[in-house]
């Protein structure tokens, strides 16, 4: 089972919706953990767009990181420039990997403009969920 962590500035957004589609498309061998530099809440268009696709993430919590759990992780995945700049060290065993999200949070608009925001995010985050596990299952993750 590959530990995973995935960290955001806030843990309300890009990392809990990663956390979700690790947890629904690695059962079985991904363990997904999200923490944010500080609990922020889950969001509840984040919540929205991943239901959209039948993943229900409205049971998870906003956490900040507990460096304890972090060092246990095989994998760290940072989804924001801050949290890849502020996050603790790990140890050389630990592998870091960032992958750039532009932050939906932002987004000012229409709520339908908002919202396609959360949808490109989510479907930006998916892709390399599964391209990681695609690759990650062929041994050159």
């Amino acid at each position: 089972m590959t530990k995973i962590m995935f960290l955001c500035t806030g843990n309300s957004c890009r990392s809990q919706m990663a956390e979700g589609f690790a947890r629904e498309l690695g059962k079985g061998f991904i363990e997904a953990h999200s923490a944010g530099l500080m609990a922020a809440g889950v969001n509840a268009r984040a919540i929205a767009v991943m239901r959209e696709l039948g993943i229900d993430i409205s049971g998870q919590e906003s956490k900040e990181i507990d460096a304890d759990l972090m060092k246990t992780m095989d994998i760290v995945i940072t989804l924001c420039g801050n949290a890849e700049e502020s996050c603790p060290w790990t140890p050389p065993a630990i592998k870091r990997l960032h992958w750039p999200v532009k932050d939906p949070v932002g987004a000012v608009g229409s709520e339908e403009e908002i919202m396609r925001e959360f949808r490109r995010a989510r479907d930006e985050i998916k892709t390399k969920i599964e391209d990681f596990i695609r690759h990650g299952k062929s041994g050159r993750c």
